[in-house]
């Protein structure tokens, strides 16, 4: 290649990079600036934050997952002993946090039925919010990093709704009603609430309104998930927000209303349920049956939601190798590209919410972007072009 031809090249390079540059507002500027929502390709979901990288549910791992481009950050509410909300997975403390190193807290494990099972452990709702302040979180699986482990603290919801709420661009939350049985059996709010309304409470009091792709909500995106399905009814009368049903492992039954897969998955009850939530979060092994590692063949569930009007988000996709079934080659791209492609999905919970965006921002740019692979294939033909010319 001439001289000429490492000029041209040089230019369109340089007009790439300058292109591809997020261009975010401050976090001080006026909410009005803020880059909206996008609502034109399948929502990015930051299952727990971005915790394939950092400690679930902390406040880093949610900034990590806004940095790196998520549509919403998504956190599973439960309650302390004095009844504050609280992003945490489990209902124990035993897995994700260093309370194991907290002797002054050894004489709190107990034994509680959960989901029709017992269980054993230090249980969230035995803990103060002032004492579970004093826990750091851990990273889950052992195969992550752990340079993280004991550096950050639990959060409240209010904390994680301030996250979204001061990012530099326009970032929805996707709360859990998590294990709405237990904890209106051990935590008891005045005047008869119970723990589904506290949650809508505190989503009003911070502005969080609107039916789906209203003004109001792509202001403040919100989507209220649950897999009991009796807490998405009960709180339908209380908040337009949608609400995304849940839906766990063919094997498992609903934990309120004792259900089986069959029928929470069949079309009478899709034609019941579509009254009070506007989409389904299945996992995803269940719309795609998977055998020795293989994916066969796919189950009409996605087709048949969306002859309801169901939006489908599944979960969880993960990048690491033994979560990627043989037929994706270890690539996390080949995996997306199946699920949205292929399967035509409308949302999705991922650990690597980067890796999601990266794919989407190549494969469908956002408006306004380059897309980088026209871009390539034009300079392919303009070098070709001038080195014809100056040939002959």
């Amino acid at each position: 290649m001439n001289s000429s031809s490492c000029v041209i090249v040089t230019f369109l390079l340089l007009f790439i990079g300058c292109s591809a540059r997020r261009h975010y507002p401050l976090p001080s500027d006026n909410g009005s600036t803020k880059k909206p929502l996008q609502t034109f390709r399948p929502f990015n979901v930051a299952h727990r934050g971005s915790n394939g990288e950092l400690p679930e549910e902390t406040g880093p791992a949610y900034l990590r997952a806004i940095e790196e481009g998520t549509d919403f950050i998504e956190a599973d509410i439960l309650v302390s002993k004095d009844g504050v909300l609280m992003c945490h997975h489990d209902v124990t403390l035993d897995e994700t946090t260093d309370i194991a190193e907290h002797k002054e807290f050894a004489d709190r494990v107990k034994t509680y039925e959960v989901e029709g099972k017992n269980t054993t452990g230090l249980f969230i709702f035995d803990f103060t919010l002032k004492e579970l302040k004093t826990l750091r979180a851990k990273q889950r699986f052992e195969f992550r990093d752990q340079q993280y482990n004991g550096k950050f603290p639990i959060i409240t919801f209010e904390e994680y709704i301030q996250i979204a709420l001061n990012a530099p661009r326009v970032v929805g939350i996707y709360p859990e009603i998590k294990n709405p049985i237990l904890m209106n059996q051990h935590v008891k709010w005045p005047k008869g609430k119970k723990f589904e309304d506290v949650v809508v409470e505190v989503l009003e009091k911070y502005g969080y309104k609107g039916r789906y792709l209203s003004t109001e909500w792509l202001k403040q995106p919100c989507f209220i998930q649950s897999f009991a399905p009796s807490s998405l009814v009960r709180i339908h009368n209380q908040t337009d927000l949608p609400k995304i049903f849940l839906i766990d492992n063919v094997d498992v039954r609903t934990q309120d209303t004792n259900q089986t897969y069959a029928e929470i998955t069949s079309d009478d009850y899709f034609n019941y349920i579509k009254e009070y939530v506007v989409g389904i979060g299945p996992w995803k092994d269940t719309i795609v049956p998977v055998k020795d590692n293989y994916t066969q063949k796919p189950t009409d569930l996605v087709t048949r939601a969306h002859a309801h009007n169901l939006q489908v988000h599944p979960y969880t996709y993960r990048n690491e190798n033994q979560y990627l079934h043989f037929n994706f080659s270890q690539d996390p791209y080949l995996e997306y590209d199946y699920w949205i492609n292929t399967i035509g999905v409308d949302g999705l919970f991922t650990d690597f919410t980067g890796s999601l965006h990266r794919y989407q921002e190549w494969t469908s740019p956002s408006p306004g972007k380059v897309d980088a692979t026209k871009l390539l294939q034009n300079i392919s033909k303009m070098i070709r072009k001038f080195e014809i010319s100056i040939r002959y």
